[in-house]
């Protein structure tokens, strides 16, 4: 294996988990930031009351895109192992 086909292989990777941890890092920011919102217009300073909503919020995106997810990263391994497993045996 060459230094391209490593560095390749590793852009590949990163961009593949930069695209499958994004939804759901996005939708917990999100949920963070009205839950932060919420707290300062009642001035309620309980820092526990951020997790539930936003481990809730995660669990759900998971759900809603594990399809999506499990679609993108098979393809995308059986791109990898098409492409450069079998091409170097």
């Amino acid at each position: 294996m060459t230094l391209i086909e490593f560095l390749t292989i590793l852009q590949i990777a990163l961009s593949l988990i930069i695209k499958l941890a994004g939804p759901v890092l996005f939708v917990s920011m999100a949920v963070g930031l009205m839950v932060g919102v919420f707290q300062s217009v009642t001035q309620i300073q309980e820092a526990t009351l951020t997790f539930v909503p936003k481990i809730l919020a995660g669990i759900l995106t998971i759900m809603f895109t594990a399809p999506w997810m499990l679609d993108m990263y098979l393809s995308a391994v059986g791109e990898l192992f098409a492409t450069y497993i079998m091409v170097s045996r």
